[in-house]
């Protein structure tokens, strides 16, 4: 049964349709195990899907950790951390903290940020040098310690999103969420309701709304993902990023919402 469900699913998002995952709805269920990536798969870019020769995704001590102290270098190396199924409409769930420093080389931008890439297109479809999956990224961000930096921006690598009735096309957008300096445990709630509505909290604030995600016909990796011109997305799955800071998730929960 449950190989015949992970086919089905892969058959779905092949045929560029969804359907919500056989899961009990009105409940948290948790897609992390405490105790390994059972269930997750990496995508590095470099690799193949499945490689992770650097252990950037690991379980410690019940927690999910990205962690660079294998890197020398980052050299760009974007990694994203898949969960094996595809999901339309839900809550996605998830306790974050940002530790330690940046790995060598990392993009200045990239400093204490991370995110939850909702919608993502089936990863092994992912050019093996692309660096984020086409998807809406749910931004985490880390304070300094001085300046302000919201956290649960919005992001749209080869997407676009509708937001108080207009098309928004810049790559990411900010929240109106207070700053987390240090290394304080967040809790990160992203309710999605297919092509409609996506609505962001922090420590259960809400802090950004928008809806309408759809693929961004001039990115070269989105426009093979349109078929029958249909742009909207109802769905994809879900990832969790390294991006050169070191992060630890203690919960990864989803909530099945109805259609």
């Amino acid at each position: 049964m449950v190989r015949w469900m992970a086919m089905a699913a892969l058959a779905l998002v092949s045929a560029g349709a969804f359907a919500q995952v056989p899961m009990p709805k009105g409940k948290w269920i948790s897609l992390f195990n405490g105790k390994n990536l059972d269930g997750w798969t990496p995508k590095i870019k470099g690799c193949a899907f499945g490689e992770d020769p650097l252990k950037t995704f690991r379980v410690e001590n019940g927690v999910l950790k990205v962690s660079f102290d294998n890197y020398t270098q980052f050299d760009n190396r974007f990694g994203h951390l898949f969960y094996k199924t595809p999901f339309t409409h839900y809550i996605l769930r998830v306790e974050y903290r940002f530790v330690g420093d940046q790995c060598p080389g990392g993009p200045g931008w990239a400093f204490r940020n991370s995110g939850a890439m909702l919608h993502c297109q089936d990863p092994r479809t992912m050019r093996k040098d692309q660096d984020f999956p086409v998807c809406i990224e749910a931004q985490f961000l880390g304070g300094d310690g001085t300046h302000d930096r919201t956290t649960l921006n919005v992001c749209t690598p080869g997407t676009h999103i509708v937001m108080d009735g207009k098309l928004v096309t810049q790559h990411c957008s900010n929240s109106k969420s207070k700053t987390y300096h240090g290394d304080q445990w967040v809790v990160a709630e992203m309710e999605v309701h297919g092509s409609g509505k996506i609505i962001h909290r922090v420590n259960g604030e809400t802090v950004l709304e928008y809806e309408q995600a759809q693929y961004d016909e001039g990115d070269g990796d989105a426009a093979k993902l349109i078929k029958d011109g249909k742009k909207l997305i109802e769905g994809g799955y879900i990832s969790l990023q390294s991006e050169s800071h070191g992060i630890e998730f203690r919960k990864v929960e989803i909530k099945l919402l109805e259609k």
